[in-house]
This record gives C-alpha cells, structure tokens and sequence, in this order.
C-alpha cells in the first residue's frame, strides 16, 4: 500500500485559522494572518462579513488558490517547493498562463508526493463539488509522447476506519504547455478529515501548478458549509445555513459583555461554586424559605452557614473569564441571618494569584446589610493578567449565616471584553481542537475502544456542562485507554510547544475518584510509534505553594469538574497524531466538557525575588533552648510534654558547618510520653517567621525512649496549610542521640505553618533537643567551596620550552586559555530528543558525558520477551561517538518491582534466573568497552523484585557477572535521597553498609552513584553525606541530578548549590544532570532550556560556572625559559608571540601530582 505511513501533514486548522480562511474568501485582508478575528474586529464588523460571504460562498473553496500568498494555506507532501512570479523570474518557458504566479513542486521522490491543501471545514456530504487547476511539469520525462500524468485526488479520513483515496481527476500533460485537469466528486458521509492534493508525475519530475479551483455547484446545497459560530446543534453534520449563523451573531452581541459569574442565580444548586472552608447549601420554594427571608422573586438562593472566620463565604474562580484592561461591574443582592448587634457588612473581593509574588486581595464593593435584601455593588480591573483570579463573599461575623440571592460580574465595555469572552466561550481562538466543545455534536471526535455520546446533561439532571451547553461522554469501556479522541494531524508542528487544557469528570460503576490523563499517540515516518503522556490534574494547592518534598496527587472524581493541564513538544514531523482521554477502571465513563491545545505562550520570565533582611544562621524556632519552660511549644495531639536534661550541649555537625561557632545548648530536651499515634510530638507555629524563597536548614537531635526493639523513623514535618512537607528523617536506633538534618523553603506565602517531630511507633517515647530552623548564606558557603575547589580541581603547572636558545626566550609573551575542563559534565539524553537539531546543538556543546533516560533499560531493549531492541541505544551511542562524548550505561537491572516489566514478573525462579543470564549476556557482549560505567541494579535501597524471588546472592552475581563480560567497565551501586537527609532508608549510613555488604559477597564495586533528585539543597547537609560515603574510598558521581523551582533564580541558586558542592569535593569524580530539556525531563520546572529553546537562569547559571571553571592567563617566559600558572586539569591552548612568529600549541593538564611540568616544543 503507499503512503499511509509517510505522508508528512503540517498545515493547521484551527478555529483561528478556519476564521481567517473565511475573511479571505470573503474578499477582507488582514495584517497578520495568524490574528483571530476576535483580537481585530467587533462583532458588527463580523456580521458585515458573514453577509458579504453569502454571496460568494458558493465560489471557490480553496484558499490562496492562485498562489498570490506564496504557498500559504497550502501543504508539501514530503517534498519541496516555491511559487515563481513575473518579478522573481519564471522557469524557462515555463511563463503563467494567466500571468502572476504559479507553484513549483521539487524534490519529489514518490509519484504520490505534491501539494496538498486540507479542505475539511468547507465541504458537506450530498453536495457535489466542480474541480478544475492548470497544471504543467518540468523535467526528465521517460518515452516516446513527453508527457505524463497529474491527478487530482482526496485523502479521506474516516473514525476507527482505514484511510481511503478517492480520485477527482486527471490530465496528461508535457513540459510545453499548460493543460486543464477537470473533475468533479461528491462525498455520502462526512469523513473527520478532507485533504485535497495533486499527484502523479514520476520521481525527479517538477509539478507546476497555476490555479486551482474546487466549487459547489449549486449554491443552496453549499451554504452549510459556510463557517460555523458557536451555535448549539446536536447532530454530528453542518446543519445551519449561513442565515441561521447571522441570526446567532446578532444574538450573541446582545449577550457579549453578560454575566461571566456561571450559575448566578443558583438555579443549578451550588454548581461552579466552592465553598471557603464553611457549609452551605441552596434554599428555594421547594425546600421551604428561611422564616423571613423569602425570595422576593421566587427562585433560589444560597444559604452559607457555620462561619468560623468573618473571611469565609462563597467564592468562583473566574480566571478564564476576566482579561486585563477591562472594567467589570459587581452586583450581589444580599442578606444575612442569625445573631447580629444591628447591621453586618458583607463585602465582595477578589483574591489574586501572580506568579511568584504574595497572594493579594482587591477590595470591590460593601454593602451594610440586616435581615432584608441589600444590593452589594463595585467595580474592578486588573492592570495586568494573574495567574488566578477568584472572586467571593465575606464579611460577617463568625455565626452569623450569609444569604446570597444572584451575582452578576459584567464587562462594562463591549469591545474591552470580546476577546475575553471569545477565549472562554470557544478556548481560545488559537485551539486547533476542532468542535471543543461538542456544540457540532460528535463531529470530529471518536471512540478509543469504546462509544462516545453527547450530552446536555445526565445523572438525573444533576449533571450539567461546566461551561457552554454540551459535554461528551466515552461510555462501554472494557479498558483503561478506553476513551474519546480526535485524530489532530496536520494541525501540529514540530519543536512548537502546546498548551493543553481538559475539564473532565467520571461518572457510575460506583466509583468516586480515578485517575484521568490527556495521551499523545504520534506515528512517526519511519512507523515507530510513541505514547505521550501530556496532560495532568492541576494541583491547585502546588500552584501556591512549592514545598519541600511534597508531591499531592489528584483525581477526577463524580462530584465536580476538574482541570487537566500539560504540555508537549514534537521533535519531528509526524506522520499521524491523535489525542485522546484515558485512565479510569473499565465500566467508568470519561466526561469531557472541552478540549483545547493551543501553541504554548511565551510567560515572560520571572524577576529575581527580593529577600530583605534575611538573617542568616538565626534560629526562627522560639525557646529552642528551654530556658523558659515550655513556653511557645504544643504538644500535637493528646501527648504530654515535659522537660528533661542530659541532651548533647554541642550543635549537631551538619548545623555546626553551616553556623561555625556557636555557643553550647543547654542540655535539655522535650520529652514527649503518652503517644498514641505516630504522628504525635511537639509543635510549634512558625507562619510569621518565614521568609518567601530563603531556604532553612533543619537541625535537631531527637532519641526514642529506652526498651524499644528495632529502627524508628523520627521525622521533623512541617504542616503548610494542612499539607505535610518533611523536612528531614533519621531512623534512631537503641538508646542514643541522633542528628537529623535537611532543609526547607516557602514560595507561596500560606496561611499557616507548623512545625512538628513525629514518627516513632505509639506508645514510644520521644524525646527532642536543640531543633533549629535557620536561614542559610549561600554565598558565603560559595566564597569557601571556590577556594576549595581551586584545592582539588587545579594544579600548579610549569611549560617548559625547548628549540630555541634560552637566552632567546625570555621575555616572550605567552598567552594560556583553557578549552575544555576534563571535570566529566555529563546530561541524560533520549533517542526522541536526536530529532531536534536545536536540542542536539546544545548537548554536543556544553556536555561531555551522556547517559541514555530509558534507552538501555531492559524494559526498553526487551519489553517482550525475546523481542530485542537495541537500535535506540545504538543511535544514541553513535551520536555520542561521533562527539567524543563519553557514555554511562543506566541500568542493566531495576530492584524497584513497579519498574520491572510484566513477562519478567511472570517468570518462575529458574526462568527469571535463565532471564538474568540472558541479559547480561546480550546487552555486555554487545556493547562490550563502549559504555565506560554501567548502574548494575538500580535502587536496591528502595525496592527488591530481584532478592525476593532468588536470594540475597542474585545482586553480588549481577556485579561478579557484568565484570567479567565487561572488565573495562566501572561498575556503580545508585540510589536516591542519599544527600538530602530526607529519607531514613536511604541515609548515608544505610548506603555504606549495604556497599560493604555486597563487597564481602565479593562484588567487585567500582563507584557510587548518588542519584540526586534534590529540593531546597543545603550545602552542608550535602557535604556531610559525601563526606560519610568517603570512607569507602570509591569515586562518587552525582548520577541523575536535578533541582526544581517554578522561580528561574531559585532554580538557578540550586543548580549552583550541587554543582558547586560537587566540584569542591575530593570524593567527586563526576556530576550528570537528570535532562536539560523542558518538557523532556521527569520532573516539572527543572529545565535549564525551555521547550522552544530559551536558555533559561537555570541554563544560564550552568554555562557560567562553566565558564568559570576554565582557567586563562597570560605573561612573559621568564629568563629560566619557564612559564608558571595554576590551572583547572583539561585541555588548554598556548600562544607564544615573539618578534618574529607566532607559535600555537595544545597541551593537557592531567589530575595528578602538582606541579606539573610540561614541555612545549617551539
């Protein structure tokens, strides 16, 4: 069969573009073709348009049809081409016929292979369609007649069927004259895609087109197919004529700059509303009025009950329906009830989230209410676009119950608000989702494996679309991918980041909550495919706040609409892509109430943030030494605190580095007895105390009571507005003091903030001395690591020059500039990302060692059994070859069971044992002395799929048999957490012995691997652990590292914090970053590089220290014939300038014993 893989569709249609389509049929120009019609026009002008298309809707469908716009609106099919004027200079003989221009199709390798246009939103079935274009070639041309064949031909895409081809007609023609191809066709049913092209020359022969012509032959039949507004049909076929779409025009400008406040009435119950941390309910006629508080109108209105706090009351984001610059009028007609002292106020506010700075609060209107309706009234803009925008009710006091009758929020100016509501009506303009939100019914949407239905509402009435009139549901599914989908080829282009965003819900099978995720399936030309995950939940609470190792996962659930947002960014054209809804057990439906992916705004970055009067090393935790009893401390839960004495009077050791000198502590401790639950210990509120985006040192040493068997995990825990955010754990063991150290740091200011000491099991006593919580001076730990670093990274070098007499060489200048540093700095890489040049640019440049994300993994080279897949690696590798790159093999196993393919799972003992064998057989033998490292089984701390099934004994085989089918390579232990005091399990302690227990099982370990996925680093905790991991005298690598920060700058401080860190410690050997790539890393906001290309302050941040870890310098040869300097180890080039030549040399500073003498031959 031909071309059903390779076909390269990269024309867009989206709504914008369809828009833009319409204005040029209809005779209208526009400045920027990519502007929508809602950013330039009112909607008088938009009528005026729609009545002048009627009277040519029935001319010609293709766009552009004359080539007078270049080849806009038109497509190469995997070929290449150029429009040729009168002014640009025509092809020999080859003038147009009419004059003007004419399209030259190039490079065709396929017969198949020409010009393409998408003509799917302009045709209807039944209606019959007259095709006419002027066509010519120019060329090798085989036989005896000079000519060949042109044919005009369909591609039709039909859901869930396979594509069909459907020639419209054919011309033979020659190099010397234009000929007419004619046709004509009809389509029965209306495919989800309609591409026009013309094919048909053999290979290497030129196509020239010089007008193309597709109309309707009658003009009744056709006007269906004029464009569509946002009118509400339920079928899945055009059915409005262009009058109908008139009418729903001059109707929407009288509604234009309505209420954007959704249920403002509570005729739906409490739908789109929230309730802020109070009860509350809708009362109507039905349900009985309150005792004197009907509504004068009848109707319905909301009852907000049990108040703590005069804050709380009723509030609706409406971020997607305000823009800035506008003026927004606020009407509420409102009451209240219970006990009052005369009037209450009730005052209508706007909470406003901006990234990276405080949340604020804009005051609107006030009204002084009692127990009749009172009109609350204001008005509001906003300077500049928030990340959030909620408007609610407040103000009386706790109590007293608050009665809301209607909200209107209105735009006050019609023209200020059509773009606002443009975006919320239709999700942007720029969406190339076509039907979003299913007002077309079904059309262009189908069925993953399942049905889908559109609905209005369901649930017994009780569910209702979100915004606009309609949802769809993906019901009768049998799988967990089962869903809805839309096939979107053509309408995405490579290296351009999308921006997706899903409203969905679940519904029956009794299920309440489920995950739900936005999937990218993409084809490539070669029939590789790929899924993508790209679209989440939105984690509001995260949107806040950042905290330290706090990851909260959310679900879609029966109750309510929910936001699934991502991102993603093709590398290469694809062949077919399609985007669907997945997630939830079989027999629950999807609900989907709008889909848009729309091209990724460029956010402007962030501002450094301002950190005033940060007091480094002062300890926020007040009464830390006990001198005042237990003033200031809580006990959490029913537990009882006291005080006791004997505690260490020193600081613990991580505190001390950071601290230096420091007075002695008191000796006494918080005993805490009767602990029923783990979770109970001391407490105290530090909210007022903390700053935004300083980062805290955490330092205690806690002990559990005598008589206790076993570890236990004590844990210091932050509470962030009911969030639990750990800030360092230690597994203490018998009747001793231990250090626990990590770290933590706010980016959103929160409400409230506890810290607290949990963990040991109920009914063991705890006991706690010393705790600080201090701000840390990155630069000055910075000034110190530059000086050590210039320790162990740098040697004194003296050259050495010969070939000229002595005599003659003193006094030459010399010029010495390092090129390279031989420090390995190395980034994980993908084979998807060999696609974008761009990426590969980057990499190849600032990165001299590699590790493959996925590539070498045995579920990768081996996800069925026996079915091998090598030719990603190999890529990979042969990319990093031809660079010099040096590589690292990641992994050869995986302990983690979840990470374990499913036939591996399913093997018994001496089939998973035969298995074993057989991968390190295949994978070392083949690329035996080409990976210079290898992770042997990654995670042992963490999981034990291997030991559990063959014995303690399978992890030391794995080491002794990678060594002996691979001696050149240096074998790794790797692991996470090590560095950041964050996790018991995987404490440094824990990870030498279980080194020293896989040597004395004599696996021959050449390296430790600390993966480090680390928050909110603290330069001494993570010294402490290299300095700990040292005492095995194996180099150590940072093998995965990565820092996250939704702030660029604190990202930046970070990066810069384990850089730094590593390059000063003599254990070292080696630092590999997690990815680099936006969108192409495992975790968010830790790029250096964003999707399209940005070096970011991240990016810049890396490639500065890089720069500074490259040593310059210059001089004269003194009369010895010597040059001195002290330099980085690495490649340098030397100049020699004296009076008559100049000489250049390259010379390598090895890592050994200084000073180190080099000879340069002049």
């Amino acid at each position: 069969m031909r071309r059903f893989s390779i076909c390269c569709f990269t024309g867009r249609n989206s709504k914008a573009h369809r828009n833009q389509e319409h204005l040029q049929r209809s005779g209208e120009t526009t400045e920027n073709p990519q502007t929508s019609i809602t950013d330039n026009s009112s909607f008088e002008k938009l009528r005026e348009k729609m009545v002048h298309s009627q009277n040519s809707v029935a001319a010609n469908i293709i766009l552009n049809h004359d080539f007078s716009g270049g080849l806009h609106s038109w497509n190469l099919n995997c070929c290449d081409g150029h429009v040729v004027s009168g002014e640009s200079g025509n092809l020999e003989g080859a003038s147009p016929k009419s004059g003007g221009s004419y399209a030259v199709i190039t490079n065709r390798k396929e017969s198949w292979q020409g010009l393409e246009q998408d003509i799917t939103s302009r045709v209807l079935p039944v209606s019959i369609y007259i095709v006419s274009a002027y066509v010519r070639v120019s060329g090798p041309l085989q036989g005896s007649t000079g000519s060949t064949i042109v044919q005009a031909t369909l591609k039709l895409e039909y859901p869930d069927s396979a594509t069909s081809y459907l020639s419209v007609g054919r011309a033979s023609v020659s190099k010397e004259r234009w000929e007419k191809l004619e046709g004509k066709f009809s389509l029965s049913t209306m495919p989800n895609r309609v591409v026009f092209y013309l094919e048909g020359p053999p290979p290497d022969v030129d196509l020239l087109i010089e007008s193309v012509v597709i109309s309707c032959s009658n003009l009744n039949e056709c006007e269906g197919s004029g464009e569509t507004t946002d009118a509400p049909e339920t079928s899945c076929g055009h059915n409005s004529s262009l009058e109908k779409i008139r009418e729903n025009m001059v109707k929407s400008q009288s509604s234009f700059a309505a209420n954007i406040i959704l249920n403002h009435d509570f005729s739906g119950g409490l739908h789109s509303w929230h309730l802020n941390c109070c009860d509350g309910r809708v009362v109507s006629g039905e349900s009985g009025y309150l005792e004197g508080a009907s509504k004068n109108s009848g109707g319905n209105y909301a009852l907000i009950t049990n108040r703590k706090e005069c804050w709380q009351g009723l509030e609706q984001d409406i971020t997607s329906r305000v823009s800035p610059g506008s003026t927004y009028s606020v009407s509420a007609c409102v009451r209240v009830s219970g006990p009052l002292q005369g009037s209450a106020g009730v005052q209508a506010t706007l909470r406003v989230e901006y990234p990276d700075s405080e949340t604020s609060y804009l005051f609107i209107g006030r009204a002084s209410v009692s127990e009749r309706w009172e009109k609350l009234e204001g008005t509001f803009s906003l300077s500049t676009m928030p990340y959030q925008v909620v408007f609610y009710l407040e103000g009386p006091n706790p109590g007293v119950d608050l009665l809301i009758k209607s909200v209107v929020v209105s735009c006050s100016s019609l023209n200020d608000c059509e773009s606002t509501n443009a975006r919320f009506e239709s999700g942007g303009d720029e969406n190339i989702i076509l039907n979003p939100q299913f007002e077309d019914g079904l059309s262009n949407w189908s069925g993953r494996g399942c049905k889908i239905l559109v609905h209005n509402s369901m649930g017994d009435g009780k569910i209702f679309p979100l915004s606009k009139k309609f949802f769809a549901s993906a019901t009768q599914r049998t799988q967990s991918w089962n869903g809805i989908q839309q096939d979107i080829t053509g309408r995405v282009q490579r290296k351009l980041a999308y921006k997706v965003t899903v409203g969905v819900r679940i519904f029956g099978n009794n299920v309440t909550c489920a995950d739900v995720q936005a999937t990218l399936w993409v084809q490539m030309p070669n029939r590789r495919e790929q899924y993508i995950i790209i679209a989440k939940l939105v984690n509001f609470t995260s949107i806040y706040f950042h905290y330290t190792h706090f990851n909260a996962i959310l679900q879609a659930t029966d109750k309510e609409w929910v936001e699934l947002q991502g991102k993603f960014l093709l590398n290469v054209a694809p062949s077919r892509v399609v985007i669907y809804l997945e997630g939830p057990p079989p027999g629950t439906d999807i609900l989907v109430n709008s889909l848009v992916v729309e091209h990724a705004a460029k956010i402007p970055p962030p501002l450094p943030p301002v950190i005033e009067n940060a007091a480094f090393g002062v300890n926020i935790i007040q009464n830390s030494s006990l001198d005042d009893g237990l003033n200031g401390w809580s006990p959490l839960g029913n537990c009882t605190l006291s005080i006791g004495t004997g505690s260490p009077h020193v600081l613990p050791p991580m505190a001390r580095d950071s601290l230096g000198p420091h007075k002695s502590l008191s000796g006494r401790y918080i005993l805490v007895t009767n602990r029923t639950q783990t979770w109970m210990g001391p407490s105290q509120m530090i909210t007022d105390k903390l700053k935004l985006y300083l980062t805290y040192q955490v330092s205690a040493w806690v002990r559990v009571g005598p008589g206790t068997t076993g570890p236990h995990n004590v844990n210091v825990a932050f509470s962030v507005d009911s969030q639990w955010v750990n800030g360092g754990q230690v597994e203490a063991i018998d009747d001793k003091w231990h250090e626990i150290g990590g770290s933590f740091r706010i980016e959103r200011k929160p409400s409230k903030v506890m810290v607290y000491i949990q963990g040991p099991s109920s009914g063991v006593d705890l006991m706690v001395a010393g705790l600080q919580i201090f701000p840390v001076n990155r630069q000055a730990r910075f000034e110190h690591l530059k000086r050590q670093s210039d320790k162990i990274r740098k040697c004194d070098v003296i050259l050495k020059f010969s070939g000229l007499e002595v005599g003659c060489l003193s006094g030459i200048s010399v010029k010495v500039k390092q090129t390279q540093n031989s420090f390995p700095l190395g980034s994980c890489i993908s084979r998807t990302n060999m696609d974008n040049e761009d990426f590969v640019d980057f990499f190849v440049k600032n990165f001299n060692w590699a590790v493959f994300g996925n590539e070498l993994k045995w579920s990768w080279t081996e996800p069925q059994q026996c079915k091998l897949n090598y030719k990603d690696a190999d890529e990979l590798l042969g990319l990093c070859n031809s660079h010099n790159i040096e590589t690292r093999g990641h992994c050869l196993f995986w302990e983690v069971e979840d990470t374990v393919q499913s036939w591996v799972r399913s093997l018994n003992k001496n089939d998973l044992m035969t298995a074993i064998q057989n991968r390190l057989t295949s994978l070392l033998k083949r690329y035996k002395e080409k990976f210079r490292h290898y992770d042997v089984n990654n995670e042992m701390l963490h999981g034990s799929f291997y030991q559990d099934r063959l014995g303690k004994d399978i992890r030391s085989y794995m080491f002794k048999v990678a060594h002996q089918l691979d001696p050149s390579a240096t074998l790794f232990v790797n692991d996470y957490h090590i560095e950041d005091g964050c996790d018991a399990r995987s404490s440094p302690e824990n990870y030498i012995q279980h080194v020293l227990d896989l040597q004395e099982q004599g696996a021959p370990i050449g390296g430790i691997g600390i993966q480090g996925h680390i928050d909110n680093p603290v330069g001494p905790v993570v010294c402490s652990a290299m300095d700990k991991l040292g005492i095995l005298a194996l180099p150590i690598w940072f093998t995965e590292l990565d820092v996250s920060s939704i702030n660029e700058y604190i990202r930046a401080d970070d990066l810069e914090v384990m850089l730094r860190e590593g390059f000063a410690h003599p254990s070292v050997e080696g630092i590999m970053l997690w990815g680099f790539w936006e969108l192409f890393m495992s975790r968010d906001n830790a790029h250096l590089v964003d999707a399209e290309g940005r070096v970011n302050e991240a990016g810049k941040r890396y490639l500065a220290l890089k720069q500074e870890w490259l040593s310059e310098t210059h001089g004269h040869i003194d009369h010895q014939g010597v040059f001195r300097f002290r330099g980085y180890h690495g490649t340098y080039n030397i100049e020699v300038v004296s009076p008559s030549k100049r000489v250049s040399k390259t010379f390598v500073v090895k890592k050994g014993e200084s000073p180190l003498a080099v000879t340069i031959n002049l």
